[in-house]
Formats: C-alpha cells, sequence, structure tokens
C-alpha cells in the first residue's frame, strides 16, 4: 500500500526514530466573506522608557557629519522605543495570531527604507516573505546594507550590499557638517526570503552601527502599525475569537489579549506593554558613560549635533 508523507511520518514516529511532529505547512487562505467585523485600539507603554544605546563616535566612519545628530558628548544614541508624551507607544505592530482564512491581501507596496542623516527611516515596517523592499541613500556618506532573517533559531544572512551615493553630492561631502541638502542616490530593491518559519527581518549599517530597521514578515493581510497617537485598525475579520498581539524587537515578553469579532461591528481594545526593565542591549547607555576610547576636545570640537541635540535620559 503506497502511504502519503504525513503517514510516513507518523510511522517513523511509532518506531521512536522522530523526535518532532511534521510542520504544519498549511498556508492563508483568501476566501469570499459574507460578514465580518473590525477591530481597533491603542498601544501604550506602561512605566519608564528604557534608556537607549550609546555608540561612541570616534570609532565609526563619518563621525563629523553623522554626528549632527548626537549628544553634543561625542556619543550618537539610537533609541528604539518611539514614545509620545502620554505613553503612545507608536510603531508597533500589532497583528491577529494564527488567523488562517479570510479577505484577500491588498495589492503590496514594498516598503522604503531611507538611510537618512546617518538613521534608517523607519524604524519599524511590515514586509512579505518573497516580496521586495526598497532602500535608497539620502546620505552623503557612504552605508552598505546588511539583512538577516531571525528567530530563535537563529540569524541567517538574506543580503548584503552597498547603498551608492547621488553623485549631486561634492566629493568627500560626508566629512563635512556644512551639508545638510537630501540627494536620491540609486534605489536598491531586494528580494525578501525566509526560511524556516523564520518572521523577524532586519537590516544594519556596516559602516555605521546606530543605524538598524526591522520589520515582522506578515503572513495573512491582518497586520498594522500603530500610528503616532498609538492607534491602529484591522478590518473584513471574520467572526471569531481570536488572540492580539504586539510586536517589536526589544520586548521580549508576549503581549497577547484574547477578544471576539462579531459580525458587522467594531471591537476596540486597549493595549498595554509593560516597560521592559534591566539591561535590554550590550552597548545601553548610562546617565555618566566612561569614554573607552578619548575624545580630544579638538575632535569633539567638530561633533556638533548642529541637526539634533539627543538625550540621554528618555523619560516623559
Amino acid at each position: 500500500m503506497k502511504m502519503t508523507v504525513r503517514q510516513k511520518l507518523t510511522v517513523v514516529c511509532a518506531y521512536g526514530l522522530c523526535l518532532i511532529s511534521a510542520p504544519d505547512i498549511r498556508a492563508y487562505e483568501e476566501i469570499p466573506l459574507a460578514e465580518s467585523g473590525s477591530l481597533s485600539g491603542t498601544v501604550h507603554l506602561d512605566g519608564k522608557v528604557p534608556m537607549p544605546k550609546g555608540y561612541n563616535l570616534t570609532t565609526v566612519p563619518d563621525p563629523v557629519y553623522c554626528g549632527r545628530i548626537s549628544d553634543g558628548k561625542g556619543w550618537r544614541l539610537l533609541q528604539p522605543f518611539d514614545i509620545g508624551p502620554k505613553g503612545e507607544f507608536r510603531r508597533v505592530v500589532v497583528y491577529l495570531e494564527g488567523i488562517d482564512k479570510g479577505k484577500p491581501f491588498e495589492e503590496y507596496t514594498p516598503p522604503r527604507i531611507e538611510a537618512i542623516d546617518c538613521r534608517f527611516r523607519p524604524f519599524i515596517n511590515i514586509v512579505r516573505d518573497q516580496h521586495n523592499v526598497l532602500v535608497v541613500n539620502m546620505d552623503p556618506a557612504m552605508h552598505d546594507i546588511q539583512a538577516y532573517e531571525t528567530s530563535n533559531l537563529g540569524p541567517r544572512v538574506l543580503f548584503n550590499v552597498p547603498l551608492p551615493i547621488s553623485q549631486r553630492y561634492p566629493h568627500e561631502a560626508g566629512l563635512s557638517t556644512r551639508v545638510h541638502q537630501h540627494y536620491e542616490g540609486k534605489t536598491i530593491t531586494q528580494s525578501v526570503k525566509m526560511t524556516r518559519d523564520r518572521k523577524i527581518f532586519t537590516m544594519q549599517c556596516g559602516f555605521h552601527p546606530y543605524m538598524e530597521s526591522w520589520a515582522l514578515v506578515a503572513d495573512h493581510p491582518y497586520y498594522a502599525i500603530a500610528d503616532h497617537e498609538g492607534r491602529f485598525e484591522l478590518s473584513g475579520i471574520p467572526p471569531g475569537t481570536y488572540q492580539v498581539k504586539v510586536w517589536h524587537p526589544y520586548v521580549r515578553e508576549d503581549i497577547v489579549q484574547t477578544i471576539t469579532i462579531e459580525p458587522n461591528k467594531q471591537t476596540s481594545i486597549a493595549l498595554k506593554v509593560e516597560a521592559p526593565i534591566g539591561r535590554l542591549y550590550a552597548n545601553q547607555m548610562v546617565e555618566h558613560a566612561y569614554a573607552l576610547y578619548t575624545i580630544t576636545e579638538d575632535v569633539l570640537s567638530q561633533i556638533l549635533p548642529t541637526l539634533e541635540k539627543q538625550r540621554i535620559n528618555a523619560d516623559q
């Protein structure tokens, strides 16, 4: 008798040779919806805003140009948490967990990530597997994009390519604080091809370590990014009971809330994320940072926060 793949796996496991179950390979199914509901809500951070990352500008390329955004003492900060004055948690991903059928995907628009003022914007995106992302250099400084897929299984390189500078910039403009224009370089198009159930996309600059961008890979259409007021909305949801999740690359605890969607009704929820405590990253900034590398007065006089002076203390 000819056995199916699933039957073969079952027989092997019966003899003790299989230590894990077969993976669930079901894909999301697009179906017509006679009735649907919607979900809206807000996301807030509850507690003290975590400290930013800190990078000594004397150890990386283009310290003068990139130092236009700095703390005025030779440090460039990266604050992964975008929090409003009332605790609004901005640009976090909110999505339904485990929904396997529903409305069709909308036409895909590749997210555009800009390298501008030595930072990647936006910091958080939503992408789709087997689809493209667009990256463009708006700076007069060279950038090198290194993209990875990652999960609890570990990281894997997706692509590593240079990011061209616009030819409109004068030679060596990246060494000067006088250059404030932003000219668009050649747009780099790269395909996201995830493997082994990985769902997290991350990108950094190989020259400037304080440049990061993250994304969650959507496997169905019910994903949203909270806006400037921490608000989000999901529409066209089949009636039923679901788990709503919040994702941010530096929040390690699962943020989950169960909701019930009723036909032709809008459900509203308020999601709270407990602020992470303790040391979140190896280079977490402290109030009184010591200089492992001496910053002379001459060097410090060139690294001026002419565009933005950053604050170490991120309390609201």
